[in-house]
Formats: C-alpha cells, structure tokens, sequence
C-alpha cells in the first residue's frame, strides 16, 4: 500500500496538533469549557453528562430510565459565563416521549446557574415542561447540581 507525501504530511500535522492541547481547566481553571459529570439529585434519574463547547453551546445526556413514560432525549442548549467565567448561566432543551405508546409528552426547558471552582461545578436548575403548543404541562421542578469535571 502506497501512502502519499501529503497524506504522510496530513497525518503529521494531526499527531503534532495532538501535543498543542491542554487538558480542560489546565490553562484557566474558572473555565466551564470540558466534560463534567453532574448530579442532579431532584430528576427522575440523577446522574447526567454536560458537555460545554467553547462556541457557547452545550449538550447533556442521561439514560431514560427514569421514567418509561416520560423519557427524555439528550439535551442541546446555550451558555454564557460572566466577565470572570466562574458564573455560567444557559439553558438546555430536551424532547420527552412515552417508551410504552410512543408518543411525544412535552419538550422539557432546563435553565440553570452554575458556580465554576477549579474543576468542581454547583449550581441551581429550572425546569418547566410544554406541549406542541406551547402551554405548560406541569409547574416547574427546582434542582440541584453538582459536578466534576471528566479529566483524562
């Protein structure tokens, strides 16, 4: 198998881009930036992945198991951090089905506030739920979190 001087050129550029990374929190230990493991003791199944982009957006997952008949799909939202950027505050957007009918339940809004320390999060969260017309399905759940940050 032949490999071309700019394939072999590619491939270096990408193994030597490797070592110009710095872990998450390395560099700036305030920053939200990186994968966290976070708690969140009030919902349905307590155990969750966040995942901030430096973009300002964010993603979150946790298993289904819950609630069969609330089952939520993973989050995707926005953040934004103070000046400092040890104070992030943003919401995350989850669609919620019913495993045993199939059918939609409602589309869960998270908003939250978090403290960033080093690579430890707490925080409060918000969640209020809405049918495909907009119109509030249940009052709003308080929570609470806290995380670490996943390091390799």
């Amino acid at each position: 198998m032949r490999i071309t001087w700019t394939a072999l050129a590619a491939i270096a550029l990408c193994l030597a881009s490797l070592g110009c990374h710095r872990p998450p929190g390395d560099s700036d230990p305030a920053s939200i930036v990186g994968v966290w493991s976070v708690t969140m003791p009030e919902a349905p199944f307590p155990y969750h992945l966040f995942v901030f982009h430096s973009d300002g957006t964010m993603q979150q997952a946790n298993p289904d198991a819950g609630d069969a008949h609330t089952s939520d799909s993973n989050g995707m939202g926005v953040w934004a951090s103070d000046a400092a950027g040890n104070h992030v505050k943003g919401k995350f957007v989850e669609l919620i089905a019913d495993r045993t009918t199939h059918q939609f339940v409602s589309r869960g809004e998270i908003s939250f506030v978090i403290q960033v320390s080093g690579n430890n999060l707490h925080g409060t969260a918000r969640a209020s739920f809405y049918d495909t017309n907009g119109q509030t399905v249940r009052e709003p759940i308080s929570a609470t979190l806290n995380g670490q940050r996943v390091l390799p």
